[in-house]
């Protein structure tokens, strides 16, 4: 009798789990492909034992791409694109720097050529200590010309992908504003 019981508990457990949706403060493990709406380009793709995984609702997620999952459940397929305005945004002019040489010189009054060049990712910090990241489009004898925009800044996305697992997020990830994952979470 116990054994039915506990297996009655078991079964009722699972089948919440299978049919919680997509909600605020829900866990959420997803596999998608993500290409360039115009070109086909793939950008990035997860896999099932590599997935997406986030806390739901806190803002980390580009907001269409929450609204377009919201309400579905584990084994639930997606397939939409978002417009570039409401993904990374278009691209700005002004986010392009000229940045004085100087500012990368190092003890010998030269450019460190193994970090600085064309096409270099580079950490960078505003004037109001913000951390950013800008790619070096090019270099002149004055200042290196850097692009602050975000990489997929200007490109209409398309999403194509599957909801592999949706659970309730526990108080500590809710707490600390995203999930801990399979294997919990250390700080």
């Amino acid at each position: 009798c116990q054994t039915v019981l506990f297996s009655g508990i078991f079964l009722i457990l699972w089948s919440n789990y299978r049919y919680m949706t997509v909600d605020i403060n829900m866990v959420v493990s997803l596999k998608y492909k993500l290409t360039n709406q115009q070109t086909g380009e793939t950008i990035e793709e997860t896999v099932a034992d590599r997935p997406m995984e986030f806390l739901y609702g806190i803002e980390r997620i580009i907001p269409t791409f929450e609204e377009n999952i919201h309400g579905l459940k584990a084994g639930d397929a997606f397939d939409f694109g978002i417009v570039s305005a409401d993904a990374y945004g278009d691209r700005n002019e002004n986010q392009i720097a000229h940045i004085p040489v100087s500012v990368f010189e190092v003890e010998d009054g030269k450019m460190n050529e193994q970090e600085v060049y064309v096409g270099a990712l580079l950490p960078m910090t505003d004037n109001e200590g913000n951390h950013l990241r800008g790619k070096v489009m090019d270099i002149t004898a004055e200042a290196v010309v850097m692009d602050f925009n975000h990489p997929l800044a200007g490109t209409d996305l398309h999403f194509i992908g599957e909801i592999l697992e949706v659970r309730a997020a526990s108080e500590e990830e809710i707490n600390h504003g995203h999930s801990h994952g399979a294997h919990g979470h250390h700080h």
